[in-house]
């Protein structure tokens, strides 16, 4: 029987798209690395929250997001030795009523970029501490609690200043790459 294994969709295997339509609501042109909280949104000036809504719930940033590095190819190669769960939330902050958009936009692209993942394994869910896999992979150290003997930290822009230390106490070791998971893994 293969081991089970949890990767996240966004800021592990993809992303951009969530930038993408800030940028394009604002005019401006933000990058990644310029952001260091979770949520990217929170850049969104309070007098402006009710028209992004809209703006939000008009777009789908799935459109624009791209894979990170070999994140595709790596999928691929994982699948072989492992039975792969993609396990994304799609609760957004704030867009309570959006939150159904975005499960979509995010399986038609999962359908789409990842066909050779079962649609029974794509798991929705912003609680991710409940899901019961050997390996974890996870921007988010709290989305990493839990079950699983192996717990992979991805880094992200959000994540940077998390210390080797907290990592440790978590039983968490953190990856830059997917050639790094793929020489942990394989």
């Amino acid at each position: 029987m293969k081991k089970r294994l949890m990767v996240d969709l966004d800021d592990v295997i993809c992303n951009k798209g969530y930038l993408y339509i800030i940028n394009k609501f604002l005019n401006t042109n933000y990058q990644v690395d310029d952001f260091t909280d979770y949520y990217m949104q929170d850049v969104i000036p309070e007098n402006r929250k009710e028209e992004w809504n809209d703006f939000f719930a008009q777009h789908n940033g799935y459109d624009k997001a791209e894979f990170i590095c070999t994140a595709q190819e790596s999928l691929k190669k994982l699948s072989e030795k492992y039975e792969i769960f993609i396990v994304t939330a799609y609760y957004i902050k704030d867009r309570h009523i959006t939150s159904g958009k975005v499960l979509k936009d995010k399986l038609e692209w999962l359908l789409t970029y990842l066909p050779f993942i079962p649609l029974s394994n794509y798991v929705f869910a912003n609680n991710k501490e409940i899901i019961d896999c050997d390996i974890k992979i996870d921007d988010k150290l709290s989305n990493l609690i839990g079950h699983g003997e192996t717990k992979l930290l991805f880094t992200a822009y959000h994540n940077k200043g998390l210390t080797n230390e907290e990592l440790k106490s978590e039983n968490v070791q953190r990856v830059d790459n997917w050639q790094q998971i793929e020489d942990i893994l394989l």
